[in-house]
Order: C-alpha cells, then sequence, then structure tokens
C-alpha cells in the first residue's frame, strides 16, 4: 500500500464498524448462493442416478453461463459507490439502472443461444446416453432464468454500491427458501420430475429479480431518477465490464486446468482435487464477504474525492484479510482430521488430501490480501490493470502446472502451482496499489 502516517485508534475502529456491518450480510448472501444447487440436487438425488447425474451436468453449465457475467456486480457496485461519495443519489441509481438494462440484454441473449444449442451443450460436456435428456431438460427450462439471474446480479451490484449489503442477504434467504418449497411441491406433489425443479429455480429467481427490481425502483422515484433505458449509460456499463469479463475468463481458466492436470494424476487424485476445491471456495466466501465491503467503502471515498480515507480504508481492510487468513488457515490445519473422513474412506484420497490441505492452510494469508486488494483495486475501477494482471498471472501458472505430471509430481505439487499462482496474485495486486496509481477521485472515473 502506499505510505501514510498512522491510522488513529478512532479511525480504525470507525473502519472496522464500517466493514463488519458490510461484510458480514454479504457472506450470509454469499452462502446461500450455492445452497439453490444443493437444494436442486437433494430433491432430484431421490428421483434417480440418471436425473441426478443430468442435473450435474446441466448445473455445471448454467454455473459457468452465470459466473462469466459476475462483473455485472463488481462494475456496478464501484461505480454507484463512488457517486454515492459524491453525493449524487440520483446519479447513483441512474448508473446502477444502466447496469441491470445491460443485465437484462446480455440475459437475453444467452437464452438465446442456450434454447436451441442445449442438447449439444450437454453432449460437449461428456453427459451419459442415458442422463443427456435430464440435462437437456433441466437445462432449457432453467435457462429461462438466466435474465433474473444477471438481474439479480447488477441489482445486488447496485445495493451493495449504496452502502446496503442486508436487503441482498434477506433476498437470498427468501429466495433459497421459495427455492426449496417449490422444488419440493413441483416434483412431488406435482410428479413433474425434474422439470418441476428446474422450474421451482426459475420461479424462485425471478421473485429474487423481482424483489430487487422493486427496491431500486422505489430509491428512483423517490430521488426522482429515470427509469428508462439510455444506450449510452449501457455502453458505459459494458465497456466497464470488458476489463473484468477478461479478470474472470482467466480466472476461471486457472480453475479449469487445475482440474483438467488433477484428471491426469490419477481417479484418487482428481478425487481429492475436487474435495480440495470444495473447501477452497468455502474459505474464499468468508475472504470475498470483506472484499465486497472493500469495493462499496473504497468506491465511496474515491468518489467524495477522500483520498487518505481510500488509502486508510485500503491498509486495515489488508490487515483484516492477513488475519482472517491466518485464522483460516489454523482452521483448516485443526479441522482436517475431522473434514476428511466427512467426504472420503478411501485411504488412496485421504493420503494426498491430508498433504494437500496443508498448503491450503499455509496459502491462505496470501489469499487474503489477494481477495482484499483485488476488491480495493475493483471498488476503485481499476478493471484495466485487474485484467493484465489477471492474464499475467495465468501466463504464470500454465507452465507451473504442467510441468507436475511432466516432472511426476502429485497432487501436493499441483496445489503448490496454485500457491504459486496466488503469490504472483498478490505481487500484482499490491504493486499497483502500492503505485497509488489506483486513487483517481471523482463520481466516475
Amino acid at each position: 500500500m502506499t505510505s501514510a502516517p498512522a491510522i488513529p485508534r478512532r479511525a480504525l475502529r470507525r473502519h472496522d464498524r464500517e466493514i463488519v456491518a458490510l461484510a458480514l450480510p454479504a457472506f450470509g448472501a454469499l452462502v446461500a448462493e450455492p445452497l439453490f444447487v444443493m437444494v436442486d440436487s437433494a430433491v432430484i438425488g431421490h428421483l434417480g442416478t440418471r436425473q441426478l447425474a443430468g442435473l450435474g451436468v446441466a448445473a455445471a453449465l448454467l454455473t459457468t453461463a452465470v459466473s462469466v457475467f459476475v462483473f455485472l456486480a463488481y462494475a456496478t457496485t464501484a461505480a454507484v459507490a463512488r457517486r454515492v461519495g459524491a453525493g449524487d443519489l440520483p446519479a447513483a441509481i441512474r448508473q446502477g439502472m444502466d447496469g441491470i438494462w445491460l443485465a437484462l440484454l446480455l440475459g437475453a441473449a444467452v437464452v438465446a443461444v442456450v434454447l436451441p444449442t442445449a442438447p449439444w451443450l450437454v453432449e460437449v460436456f461428456g453427459a451419459s446416453p442415458s442422463a443427456a435428456p435430464y440435462a437437456t431438460t433441466y437445462l432449457r427450462i432453467s435457462a429461462l432464468g438466466i435474465p433474473a439471474m444477471l438481474i439479480v446480479l447488477a441489482a445486488t451490484g447496485v445495493l451493495r454500491g449504496l452502502q446496503d449489503t442486508r436487503t441482498p442477504l434477506y433476498v437470498a434467504v427468501g429466495g433459497f427458501t421459495a427455492n426449496a418449497a417449490l422444488n419440493a411441491g413441483l416434483v412431488y406433489l406435482a410428479g413433474l420430475g425434474i422439470a418441476g425443479s428446474a422450474w421451482g429455480t426459475v420461479l424462485a429467481q425471478c421473485g429474487m429479480a423481482a424483489a430487487y427490481l422493486t427496491v431500486v425502483v422505489r430509491g428512483a422515484r423517490r430521488h426522482d431518477a429515470s427509469l428508462r433505458p439510455d444506450a449510452a449509460g449501457i455502453r458505459a456499463c459494458a465497456q466497464a465490464g470488458v476489463p473484468l469479463l477478461i479478470r474472470t475468463l482467466s480466472l476461471r481458466a486457472v480453475l479449469m486446468i487445475a482440474t483438467a492436470i488433477a484428471a491426469r494424476l490419477g481417479d484418487a487424485e482428481v478425487a481429492a482435487h475436487q474435495i480440495v476445491l470444495s473447501l477452497w471456495s468455502l474459505l474464499s466466501f468468508a475472504l470475498d464477504a470483506i472484499a465486497i465491503a472493500g469495493q462499496a467503502i473504497i468506491g465511496r471515498y474515491l468518489g467524495a474525492g477522500d483520498r487518505d480515507g481510500a488509502r486508510a480504508a485500503c491498509r486495515r481492510m489488508a490487515q483484516w484479510g492477513i488475519a482472517a487468513g491466518i485464522v483460516l488457515g489454523t482452521l483448516v490445519v485443526l479441522a482436517r482430521p475431522l473434514f476428511i473422513p466427512l467426504f472420503t474412506t478411501d485411504p488412496a484420497v485421504q493420503q494426498p488430501l491430508f498433504t494437500t490441505l496443508l498448503v491450503v492452510a499455509v496459502t491462505q494469508p496470501v489469499a487474503g490480501i489477494v481477495f482484499i486488494l483485488d476488491g480495493v483495486l475493483m471498488g476503485a475501477g481499476d478493471g484495466s490493470y485487474l485484467a493484465g494482471a489477471m492474464v499475467v498471472t495465468l501466463a504464470a501458472f500454465v507452465p507451473a502446472a504442467l510441468a507436475v505430471p511432466a516432472l511426476g509430481g502429485g497432487l501436493v505439487a499441483l496445489w503448490w502451482a496454485m500457491a504459486l499462482m496466488m503469490t504472483v496474485r498478490m505481487l500484482t495486486l499490491w504493486l499497483r496499489t502500492r503505485s497509488g496509481r489506483w486513487i483517481v477521485t471523482g463520481a466516475s472515473r
């Protein structure tokens, strides 16, 4: 981080209260999101193995399609928070509406692509002949909910930018509850099978989108902000999202390459790798919650022209990231004997898993810094740098990952390559925050 005088204790307490107030609800909302797929899996699992296998393929496709557009939340948070800091709430909401309109357009385009190509996509993802019909059915119906899912992303970004992470938590909990009830009712009571589960999820997602739109529209009317689509504003949102899209795709490439390499190491190694990835995702929720708070806080400070406040907030959140990483790493080490038997009793899987989790534990303080600084730069609207840094990180990871099977390494070596990837990310992000070039004040970057 940029050099700055010591932060007064009172200011530290203020930063801490603000981080906690934003991060805790954000964490709850993040945890609620994967519960949608878990509910679908639990309900469909009782229908049969073929149906569950079909859900697995369709869910992977849907998750990939939606995660690519996560920039809708990130870019909108930063842009709205800047205008909040500048004291222009009507412009902040207007900016948010541009993001929502962009989400609707992108969602419609994705639906137009997925509906006719669903059978081919299912085949490409390797669904068996017996599971493919179920996967196609679930994918086609669930695709109708993609516009709602993207609206939820953009509207979540609007509320985060407005320094409100409680409403997304309430909507996420309500959506999860509705999804569970609708799935059970449509699958078992109505007898619709896997199609009922898909329709239940679509209805829950549409309900979430409607709840968000109600909140945003009320805010727009209260502050006399226009709700009409603005071509220039939508285009600006798309342009701001392109660098974050590149960043996201590069990060997805890292995860896909890691899984492909693990598959080449053997069945036991890829099984252990999937377990480690599930834990990695869970740990990421805690760190990402602090990063989300960082996006909102940094954007607001820069919008208000408060350079010193932005620096101080960046430093404090980095300290939070390191502390959270140390705590999470310690928990991983201590919980290994309890965690591993929950997932597997196979000694061939347990052995590489036991050691690999040590690598994950050691990496957590680094991950804490990475998540926080990533959030800081997103809040500053520094998307171009984030895109370039992630491409550099991908370039460093690929040869290290490919060297693992070539040199006869196992899963532990692969996750050391992942640790290298995180270290490169940390260095690129630290250099940027250290330079101070991310500090650009004003209502827009």
